[in-house]
């Protein structure tokens, strides 16, 4: 039963890093605050990265954070930083930055089902930001 439920967490874990790799991407599905219920990884960050709007300026740059949510979406301490591409120019990574946790107040707290809201509480998410190349889509 135990290796089961390892299995099982295994699955939520790849998913959520594999929908969150995803990025904006993700974000033309969903408007930002739409209170729609949340039942899938796939549908948490996209309601995440619809808020989302990097600033001018900042493409190419990267962070991802590592957080975890109750079961009625609130965010669960301070998100942290895991990784982070960030450029030369301090006063655009800070607006890039708070881009970041803009988007992660905008979006929070995320609608969940009560099935999702009982499958996703206190599991750790990191969700990674990438801003798009200037020029590119």
């Amino acid at each position: 039963m135990r290796a089961n439920f390892r299995h099982a967490m295994a699955a939520v874990a790849c998913a959520a890093f594999m929908n969150a790799s995803c990025g904006q991407a993700l974000a033309q599905k969903r408007a930002c605050g739409r209170r729609q219920p949340v039942n899938t990884i796939a549908a948490m960050f996209d309601a995440i990265y619809a808020c989302w709007q990097p600033p001018p300026g900042t493409g190419g740059l990267a962070p991802t954070l590592r957080f975890s949510l109750r079961r009625n979406g609130t965010l669960i301490g301070k998100p942290r930083a895991t990784f982070s591409k960030l450029g030369p120019n301090d006063s655009l990574n800070r607006a890039f930055v708070a881009s970041v946790l803009e988007a992660l107040e905008k979006a929070l707290p995320v609608p969940f089902t009560d099935s999702m809201g009982g499958a996703i509480a206190g599991r750790l998410l990191s969700p990674h930001f990438a801003a798009a190349e200037e020029g590119r889509s």
